[in-house]
């Protein structure tokens, strides 16, 4: 156990491809991961759980079939479970997941952006 802070913006100028989340901590079963994204993301849901939004720095919008979330630094949202939604960033944003150990940044959608899971910064 480490006891010093965690940097994240140390972290965030560590890794620059997009859609890749960075692991920086874990709480019970739950990880922080740290992401950047920019553009259009896959239409996807997680059916085991919700998931967290928060915006570091930029600007995103969460987009679902009936409605749109926009999001700005220092904003969170929780996606329920089971709910179809896009991330999207018309420029680079750096964000905040937090969800369980585990977890498919596709979910249910698989793909190209599926990146690999549990690695660290």
């Amino acid at each position: 156990m480490s006891h010093s802070a965690i940097n994240l913006r140390d972290k965030l100028s560590r890794f620059s491809d997009h859609w890749s989340p960075r692991v920086v901590a874990e709480m019970n079963d739950y990880q922080f991961k740290l992401a950047k994204i920019h553009g259009e993301f896959v239409w996807h849901a997680h059916e085991e759980t919700d998931e967290v939004f928060i915006v570091l720095a930029g600007e995103m919008t969460l987009e679902f079939r009936d409605k749109t979330v926009p999001l700005a630094t220092g904003e969170m949202y929780v996606v329920p479970r089971g709910v179809e939604h896009r991330p999207v960033a018309k420029e680079e944003c750096s964000i905040m997941l937090v969800e369980p150990r585990g977890v498919v940044n596709t979910g249910d959608a698989g793909g190209a952006y599926t990146a690999k899971n549990d690695v660290w910064v």
